[in-house]
């Protein structure tokens, strides 16, 4: 039975604990999925083509900057389908 006495935030400590075993405890917390890994690189890739395209506007040419800026939107789009289907087969 649950004590109701308690506040709701103590609850929530209570439910969150800390891990009670040591294996629990030695689980690496900086372990990545290779789907984190590659959401990341997929932003990276869109980021560095908007910083690579604004350079290009201001530096060199208009055209060419607006050519590479298209590249942002189709970059996340694949990320988006290719990523999508990794959830469904696991």
């Amino acid at each position: 039975m649950q004590d109701t006495n308690t506040y709701p935030e103590e609850r929530f400590a209570q439910a969150n604990a800390l891990p009670r075993t040591a294996a629990q405890a030695a689980r690496p917390v900086t372990a990545y999925s290779s789907t984190e890994k590659a959401k990341a690189l997929f932003l990276l890739a869109a980021g560095a083509s908007f910083l690579f395209s604004v350079l290009l506007w201001f530096l060199v040419d208009r055209e060419q900057g607006l050519f590479v800026g298209l590249w942002v939107p189709s970059i996340l789009a694949l990320g988006a389908l290719l990523l999508s289907g990794k959830g469904a087969r696991s």
